[in-house]
């Protein structure tokens, strides 16, 4: 009877503190965000011009598109259509239980997890969709200023909550975004992009198996000694999406692995290892892989002379974005102006999306606009990604990116770096263990452990 009653306690406490929580990330009023007309926008590698002969700022949400010419304007139009095609992961809530414990969202403690999840996705598109892909109805999300975003998306996710419940094909009030993209007269090349776009938002849907959905990553930071409610740092969230992916059994993600620098030091001969394992069906063929260093930009503040440095590998088309943050907060890191990053915030808490379901709605999966915060604010403990499709794209990689490293070191001991040979020669651990009961080595969970301790917590 004792054990009932404090399992009922923390059923209780866990409502309380989920209620709490979707009021204080949901009533949250949508800002606008400023661009200078004078310097260039860098997203994920590409770079969009706003300038004009007037000096000032620019809002992207397209409320004073009339007051620039038209080529301008269009260039405006292609940085919001290439930003909100970019997948966006935040808090949910009333999603299937996460096993062992009575917690039915993510609110106030995930947020780690999910900027992960947004670059995993990012290397993802890459992989399946190129950088060039934009989603054809990127500019059809509403972008109102009239009203905040929760009165705004109260109406959509109550309709998308509805459809997930009852498997209607479509909720109504989202209905015409969907009619104009069935009514498209698409060729194969844009059915199959429009399949896979919805693949891979399906691989991070909010349900027990999702491959790279909320409730398997916390099965696998179970095993570095992490359960569900506690903070995840940048590194350990690194290892996470490793072992996610190294475990995922769908046939479409045979042909991607992951890598995570050991130590701030990313082995090659380990690297083309992993991209020249053979895939389940047995072809020689060779995997493309996503590399994950963990760093740190300085000590207890971030470190001004690395910004540089963090500009140059956002503007790198290879480049997946930085799991980072400030102090408290995690973001996805996706691009800069001048001094500031460009980021996707996912503190905002929205409702369960049965991803399950056909033609489930896309909208909440695309955020509709923008945010920049200052380089000084961030925290210096971050995550870099990059993506290589071939072990010819990895060797050209990592040329380019040691000679940025050695442009930005300024007799300083770079970040990180690349060496010949595998982590073995150099005495480190480097076995990948495919133990079913370990899915870290010892190695691992003391590495982890560190993170833990070192890294800010996170809200």
């Amino acid at each position: 009877m004792e054990a009932t009653g404090t399992d009922e306690v923390e059923k209780i406490k866990s409502k309380f503190m989920s209620a709490w929580h979707n009021m204080k990330y949901s009533w949250v009023l949508k800002t606008k965000t400023y661009f200078s007309r004078n310097s260039p926008v860098f997203l994920l590698g590409k770079c969009y011009h706003f300038k004009t002969d007037e000096s000032g700022e620019l809002s992207t949400d397209g409320s004073n598109f009339d007051k620039i010419n038209t080529e301008i304007s269009g260039n405006v139009e292609e940085f919001r259509k290439d930003f909100i095609s970019r997948i966006w992961l935040t808090y949910r809530e009333e999603f299937p239980q996460i096993k062992g414990s009575a917690l039915t969202t993510d609110c106030g403690w995930g947020c780690t997890l999910r900027t992960g999840q947004m670059l995993l996705a990012q290397g993802l598109m890459l992989h399946f969709l190129g950088r060039a892909w934009v989603w054809p109805d990127a500019l059809d999300i509403d972008n109102s200023d009239s009203e905040s975003w929760t009165a705004h998306t109260v109406k959509k996710l109550t309709a998308s909550f509805e459809a997930s419940l009852t498997a209607e094909r479509e909720p109504k009030i989202l209905s015409n975004h969907h009619q104009g993209t069935l009514k498209r007269n698409c060729d194969d090349s844009e059915m199959r992009n429009e399949v896979y776009h919805r693949k891979i938002i399906s691989w991070f849907g909010d349900s027990p198996l999702a491959a790279f959905g909320l409730h398997q990553l916390i099965e696998y930071g179970k095993k570095s000694g992490k359960i569900a409610g506690d903070w995840y740092g940048p590194a350990v969230v690194a290892h996470i999406l490793r072992k996610a992916v190294e475990e995922a059994r769908d046939p479409e993600l045979q042909g991607v692995t992951v890598y995570v620098a050991q130590d701030c030091t990313v082995y090659s001969s380990d690297v083309i290892d992993r991209q020249s394992s053979f895939m389940d069906s047995g072809k020689a063929d060779t995997k493309a892989v996503i590399i994950l260093v963990p760093v740190r930009l300085g000590g207890e503040r971030t470190n001004m002379d690395y910004l540089e440095f963090v500009k140059g590998i956002l503007s790198l088309e290879y480049c997946v974005g930085i799991i980072g943050g400030k102090p408290k907060q995690s973001y996805y890191f996706a691009g800069f102006q001048d001094d500031s990053l460009i980021y996707m915030d996912p503190h905002y808490c929205q409702s369960f999306v049965d991803v399950s379901i056909k033609d489930f709605p896309l909208e909440s999966f695309h955020c509709p606009s923008p945010k920049k915060m200052s380089f000084k604010k961030m925290d210096p403990s971050c995550t870099i990604g990059f993506y290589c499709r071939t072990v010819q794209d990895f060797e050209k990689a990592s040329e380019e990116i040691t000679k940025m490293l050695k442009s930005s070191s300024k007799e300083k001991y770079p970040l990180f770096t690349f060496v010949k040979g595998h982590s073995r020669d150099y005495d480190f651990a480097s076995s990948p263990l495919r133990e079913e009961n370990d899915l870290f080595s010892e190695d691992e969970k003391k590495r982890l452990k560190r993170f833990s301790t070192e890294e800010f917590v996170l809200l």
